[in-house]
């Protein structure tokens, strides 16, 4: 039993790390700091018209040096002394090639500046063609390996990824031998224990994108890996069969990390996971609450108990394992492939015009168009916003389907696109607004109602992340579609206070991680509830989305 109080939660985002120290008697947020990513930021190793997305590990590893030491700083010495436990949450599924020393093949020389040896981020949809070819070997095999994770794989999930990279580079292909997830390589990297057969794999990540289930000892067999592509040959002897669930400690900090960071050596490092899976910890998830991360995408958890779930398989959903969020439970995962991102999206297509052609204006000076132009891009969704709120819902014929990143849940596939139907010269921006965040509605109540058939109850909705904390529009026409109401987290920072849960558990502040939640949990700070008048009014526009989504599956 540790006498420190303290405990540093990690959340590593799409755009950047964040570091939160915590008081873990009473859940107090003492400092925290957040930190880009340098590479990332000016759009290196990417190529959005192939759906590429790579990060450097240095970029992980120099922003939360910094992120680190900034919340150190902040909260003095005597609190930085007092750090008892770190844990990490990553996106997910992030995974890299190593060699066989367990080393990012990125930090290796020769390999510095070429994406395929960099971590394939969750929203790179290159794998495609890999994640095809994993269902249809599975619905032949003597045992299915998708059917623990909704009966369908997808080109965001690691084995998909890493065959595409091994195909596409020979290079990498003859010096790679394992893999590993950005959420177990950093608590690897911290405690120095990174050879890929020693280093502790997260229950998490493991079995929600990589096939792994205990019952059939671990991940797929050798046998279907090579019947699936022979550049797998021998992957799976350098992985992992055994897993392990986020309340266990790997080790302590290594002398060499505990300089850097500026803590000390004796600070217990525990077993990482999926960003989602600890906001929904850190959001205080219960049984039968469906637990929101609302950002760029949607990551939508749940836990169920034993006897709820009993022998079902939850079709067409990201994966049900046991432990994945809290030990005990059986974890749930859905979610939507594109969120904020579609409107961030939307944002871009209108305003072409300021940074192609108002950029280039000479009637003000440089400085001044400068100014006038980020201050136009920052107002330009709070004002559609506005506007879209007094757009009656009967008076437009605009419909979306929100699958311009692909779909996540219900039933993952990557080769959907989106649609924008029912446009007239009268559709403005606004109504176009409208109907856009009325589509990121309508696909959640697709992911609810699957839930629902599968015959799992939903008793409450949690809201986690920027869209639930800023949009109260966005949040009112989620509680109308769905007809149920919306707790927000008051957690700004959920994911990483998640991370401060489990890193109390490791440290033997509390014994299991349903007891942090109780001391560290900071409830709610508003709740949506649904307008019957527009619920009876979305119940039926809804059906149209459905049938111009089938339509736009089938035959576009």
């Amino acid at each position: 039993m540790t006498t420190k109080t303290n405990v540093i939660g990690i959340d590593y985002g799409t755009d950047s790390v964040r570091a939160v120290i915590v008081n873990a008697l009473n859940g107090d947020e003492m400092a925290s700091s957040v930190k880009a990513y340098p590479r990332w930021a000016t759009g290196k190793f990417c190529d959005p018209s192939k759906d590429q997305y790579r990060q450097h590990p240095l970029d992980y590893i120099e922003a939360m040096e910094y992120a680190v030491k900034e919340a150190l700083d902040k909260a003095g010495t005597e609190v930085a002394n007092n750090i008892a436990g770190i844990s990490f949450d990553t996106t997910g599924s992030t995974p890299v090639l190593v060699n066989e020393k367990g080393i990012p093949l990125a930090l290796t020389p020769g390999f510095e500046e070429n994406p395929n040896a960099m971590f394939v981020l969750w929203k790179d949809h290159t794998a495609v063609r890999e994640a095809a070819e994993i269902n249809k070997l599975s619905r032949s095999w003597e045992i299915d390996y998708t059917q623990y994770e909704g009966g369908i794989y997808s080109s965001e999930w690691v084995w998909a990824k890493m065959l595409h990279v091994l195909r596409a580079d020979e290079k990498v292909r003859n010096v790679a031998c394992s893999w590993i997830e950005h959420c177990d390589w950093m608590p690897a990297l911290l405690t120095g224990v990174i050879k890929p057969n020693e280093v502790y794999r997260s229950r998490c990540a493991a079995g929600h994108k990589s096939m792994w289930f205990e019952g059939w000892n671990g991940l797929p067999s050798e046998k279907f890996l090579t019947a699936l592509d022979p550049h797998l040959s021998g992957y799976r002897a350098n992985l992992y069969s055994k897993t392990f669930t986020s309340d266990v400690k790997i080790g302590s900090l290594t002398a060499e990390w505990a300089k850097r960071l500026g803590l000390s050596a004796d600070v217990a490092v525990g077993v990482g996971g999926f960003d989602c899976h600890f906001g929904a910890v850190g959001g205080e998830v219960t049984p039968n609450v469906l637990a929101r991360a609302i950002g760029t995408s949607t990551c939508d958890i749940m836990i169920a108990s034993y006897d709820q779930i009993g022998n079902k398989l939850i079709a067409g959903i990201c994966g049900q394992v046991d432990g994945s969020v809290i030990p005990g439970y059986i974890g749930l995962e859905a979610g939507q492939s594109a969120f904020g991102d579609i409107y961030a999206w939307f944002k871009q297509v209108i305003a072409w015009p300021l940074e192609q052609v108002l950029s280039k204006s000479t009637i003000i000076d440089s400085e001044t168009r400068e100014k006038l132009i980020a201050e136009t891009l920052d107002q330009i969704i709070p004002e559609l916003s506005a506007a879209a709120m007094l757009v009656p819902i009967e008076e437009s014929t605009i419909i979306a389907v929100d699958w311009m990143n692909g779909r996540r849940t219900p039933d993952a596939t990557q080769e959907v696109t989106g649609s924008i139907t029912g446009l007239k010269l009268g559709s403005s921006s606004p109504r176009i607004f409208r109907a856009l965040v009325e589509a990121t509605a309508f696909g959640s109540k697709a992911i609810v109602d699957r839930f629902a058939r599968e015959g799992v109850e939903i008793k409450e909705i949690i809201g986690l992340g920027g869209v639930a904390k800023k949009s109260p529009f966005v949040m009112q026409t989620l509680a109308d579609v769905l007809n149920m109401p919306i707790k927000v987290a008051r957690t700004e920072q959920t994911c990483a206070f998640g991370a401060a849960m489990f890193a109390s558990v490791v440290a033997g502040i509390y014994t299991k991680v349903e007891d942090a939640q109780k001391s560290m949990g900071q409830g709610f700070e508003k709740e949506y509830f649904p307008n019957p008048e527009n619920v009876s009014k979305y119940d039926l526009i809804y059906p149209k989305y459905l049938k111009i989504g089938t339509f736009t599956e089938k035959e576009l």
